[in-house]
Order: C-alpha cells, then sequence, then structure tokens
C-alpha cells in the first residue's frame, strides 16, 4: 500500500533512461571530494569504476540507459521486495493503472522461484476468461522462458498493443504437464465495486482500491438500500483476493463504517513522521451488522480496512489470515526520469498491532472447499509477505511470521463456504462448525457454532 499508490506488491499487467553513464560517473567523484561522508562516495568511485569498466570492455557496447536503471533497481530491491525504481515509462503506467483502466492481460502476478505466479485474474477479463487460475505457474511468454527476468520485465512483455495475442506456458497443480493458454490482450477496466442483494443483505465485493473506490462504494451502496424497499439487515464486505491500493482510499473505505477513532497509523523512522488517520461521524450501514471476507490474497490496503473495522469491533471477520503487507510505499517522481518507489514506513491498526509478515487473523477461520481438481496432498496456498525474499520483520519481536493461507474463491455463490456462512451469520441461522478467534484482540462476539 502506499500514500500515492500501491502499484501493488503484487504487478498488474501494466508494467527510457536517466541521465547518461558518464554523467553519473562524474557526478559520483565530484560529490566524494567535498562530502564529510566520505565513506559512501568511495563506494559511488566504485560504482563509477565498474560501470566505465563495464562501458569500454564488455564484448558488445551496453545500453548505458539499460545498465543504469538495473543498477537503480538492484540497489531498491535489495531493501525490500516492494521497493523499486520506475523508468518514465513505467510511472506513467502505473499512473494510468491507478485510475481503473489500463491495458494488459488482467492478471495480478508475484514473482516466486525464478517464475511468474498468478496470485488472481481479475474478474471479467481476458486472463479470467481464459481460464488462468491462482497459483498457477507462467514458465514462457510466446516460447521464451521467464528465468533470468526481473517481474518487472516478465509483466512488460505480457503488455502489449489491444487486441494481440500472446502465449502463456502454464503450470497447475494437479496436471502432470506444462500447457499453453493464448490470451489476446485487451484495455482492462477494473471496476473496483460489486454488489448485489442477498435477500435483505447487501453484498459488496472491493476487488482493489484505486481512485474510485470510495465513491462507487458510497453511490452502490445507497441505491441497493434505496431500491430494497425495506431495512437492510446487515452488509458482508468481501475483500478476498484483493491485493490493495491507495492509501486514502482504504481510509476513506473504512471511514464509510465508522463514527469515530482511529483507521490507521504509519510510523516512519523519526517520531515526526507518525501520522494518524481518523474517523468521522456518519456510518453508511447505519449501525447495521458487517461481516468482512478476507483470504491469503487480502493485502496492504484490505488489511487497513480489515483491520480498522476488526479492532473497533465494527465487524465480524471470516475466511482464511490474510497477506500481511504492513508496510507503506511512497511514490517518489523524479521529474523526466520517472519515480522511486520506496518503503517509507510501517502501518499499524487502531489497537497497535503491526501486522507485517503476520497478517489478520480472522475472527471465525472458515477455509473454502476445493473442487476435486485442485484437492491435492497440500491445498495451493497464496504466498505471504514473510515468504517474500527479503521482506520487512515485524517490529515486535515476539510476533511470529505467518505463512500464507488459501485463496482459492469459487464463482458460484452456492458453494462459497465462507459467503455462506457470513450470510447465515448475518440472518441468524444455525452456523456450521467453524473455529473462533479468541483472546484480548478477538472482534464482535460471534454465535457459537451449530451442527
Amino acid at each position: 500500500m502506499t500514500r500515492k499508490s500501491d502499484f501493488a506488491f503484487w504487478a498488474f499487467m501494466i508494467l527510457a533512461g536517466l541521465a547518461g553513464a558518464t554523467t553519473v560517473f562524474n557526478v559520483s567523484r565530484t560529490y566524494s571530494a567535498t562530502s564529510t561522508n566520505s565513506e559512501i562516495y568511495k563506494q559511488l568511485d566504485l560504482f563509477g569504476d565498474v560501470l566505465e569498466r563495464v562501458r569500454a570492455d564488455y564484448v558488445e557496447r551496453p545500453d548505458d540507459s539499460m545498465l543504469i536503471d538495473a543498477a537503480i533497481n538492484g540497489m531498491l530491491s535489495a531493501l525490500d521486495p516492494h521497493s523499486a525504481y520506475l523508468n518514465a515509462k513505467n510511472f506513467r503506467d502505473m499512473q494510468v493503472q491507478t485510475k481503473g483502466e489500463f491495458g494488459g492481460l488482467g492478471i495480478e502476478v508475484t514473482m516466486e522461484n525464478g517464475v511468474v505466479k498468478v496470485v488472481s485474474p481479475i474478474d471479467d477479463t481476458p486472463a479470467a476468461k481464459a481460464g488462468l487460475q491462482s497459483n498457477d505457474l507462467i514458465t514462457h511468454l510466446d516460447g521464451e522462458q521467464i528465468v533470468g527476468l526481473t517481474l518487472e520485465q516478465a509483466v512488460e512483455k505480457m503488455r502489449g498493443p489491444v487486441n494481440t495475442p500472446i502465449t502463456l506456458t502454464v503450470i497447475r497443480r494437479g496436471k502432470d504437464d506444462p500447457f499453453d493458454v493464448k490470451i489476446v490482450r485487451d484495455v482492462i477496466r477494473i471496476n473496483a465495486i460489486k454488489t448485489r442483494l442477498e435477500g435483505d443483505i447487501i453484498y459488496v465485493k472491493i476487488s482493489t482500491f484505486n481512485e474510485q473506490t470510495h465513491a462507487n462504494l458510497v453511490k452502490q451502496v445507497d441505491a441497493l438500500k434505496k431500491s430494497l424497499g425495506k431495512a437492510v439487515r446487515g452488509y458482508v464486505i468481501d475483500l478476498r483476493n484483493n491485493p490493495g491500493g491507495l492509501l486514502d482510499q482504504a481510509i476513506a473505505v473504512s471511514d464509510d463504517f465508522l463514527d469515530k477513532g482511529a483507521i490507521v497509523l504509519t510510523k516512519g523512522r523519526g517520531l515526526e513522521e507518525t501520522q494518524r488517520a481518523n474517523a468521522r461521524p456518519g456510518d453508511i450501514a447505519e449501525g447495521k451488522q458487517i461481516v468482512v471476507l478476507i483470504n491469503g490474497g487480502s493485502a496492504s490496503a484490505s488489511e487497513i480496512v480489515a483491520g480498522a473495522l476488526q479492532d473497533h469491533k465494527r465487524a465480524t471477520v471470516i475466511g482464511t489470515r490474510s497477506f500481511g503487507k504492513g508496510s507503506v510505499q511512497t511514490i517518489i517522481p523524479l521529474g523526466a526520469n520517472g519515480a522511486i518507489r520506496l518503503t517509507t514506513a510501517r502501518y499499524y491498526t487502531p489497537s497497535g498491532r503491526s501486522i507485517q509478515a503476520k497478517g489478520i487473523e480472522p475472527d471465525v477461520i472458515v477455509e473454502q472447499e476445493l473442487p476435486p481438481e485442485l484437492q491435492t496432498k497440500a491445498p495451493p496456498r497464496t504466498p505471504s509477505e514473510a515468504g517474500l525474499r527479503g521482506h520487512l520483520k515485524n517490529d515486535n519481536k515476539d510476533a511470529r511470521e505467518s505463512t500464507g493461507s488459501s485463496s482459492y474463491v469459487p464463482k458460484e455463490p452456492e458453494k462459497d463456504n465462507q459467503l455462506q456462512y457470513a450470510l447465515k451469520m448475518l440472518r441468524g441461522e444455525p452456523l456450521p462448525p467453524a473455529v473462533l478467534r479468541t483472546g484480548p484482540e478477538a472482534s464482535v462476539p460471534v454465535p457459537p457454532t451449530k451442527q
């Protein structure tokens, strides 16, 4: 989650250069002669020496901009998995993405063991229609292997002009052999909010936190309340497989269901960088009971909302443990040279919890039953923050890092165990067995489970 944009720790299907290499080389030497921090500039001299040697002696003439891009990316990616350099094109693409419309295939991905792993296909996109599934591993793009590429490079190759095809080679759990999936690129329009009535219960699916999320949520909920013609019994807020997005939108959505109190606290390196966002009077749910659904694919801004409503005992959180991304990234523009995405703070829920590499634990743990083709010795699990190489450690030394949890959600509502549990709870019907979370952090009381 970022102050300006998440651009995710997962990349959507969007994803040149700086000043010339000689300029960088000369600047490093100028600074080293005048800076009191001599050690760091000695290292910059070393970088300049290596850069000049590569430019002079490499077997083929290298692209200077590519060398600088790679050097900056290497520096930032060594910090944590979410810091990165965005060249001018990637920065423009990111700005387009946060507006809710961009070009590509329509999948959220991460990198695992040198290949691209599908976190989740986005509803009603070419990737979803082609049958890609969470946890699919993409090994080749148009026959060329991905191993050796960065995530940004792989994503860039998957981008392309609208109506052009690309063939992905996929490995799927439960299938013995890799198989090819042909997808035609299209303009991806992210409808962040989808709502419907489940009897007298309003169901809200939030798929991402872009610039339109808060406004569309308020608009669609208001329309459903008017169309219902009677009192609303309760609300289901579905944050499953929502990878995050804009910080201000996460705060606004939390505020929509809270009348007062803290929503989130962010703490940077210095005390002066601590900030607190507070709720204002006004609850669009008018005090009605709320259930929030999360799973292993719920991350960042999603965890802000779930954590705020859970801490204020405003909602019962149901599902499986969330991803565990408790850091804030700031987009720092570099003029015509793009921007850097830099981790600048950790965030905390209203009670002071850091969920970094730990995640939000549901009040009621409900595992989703897998279809036969996905049932193997171990259920497929989304990689968690704790599983990312170089991730920030939780600043609570006693915090226990958590592995990923299930992220499968069936398309048919009647087969969706987590959703059906939430609806039964709101209707006061007998509940199937589930695991209840206990202890001082437990949220609102939930009815006992019944056979």
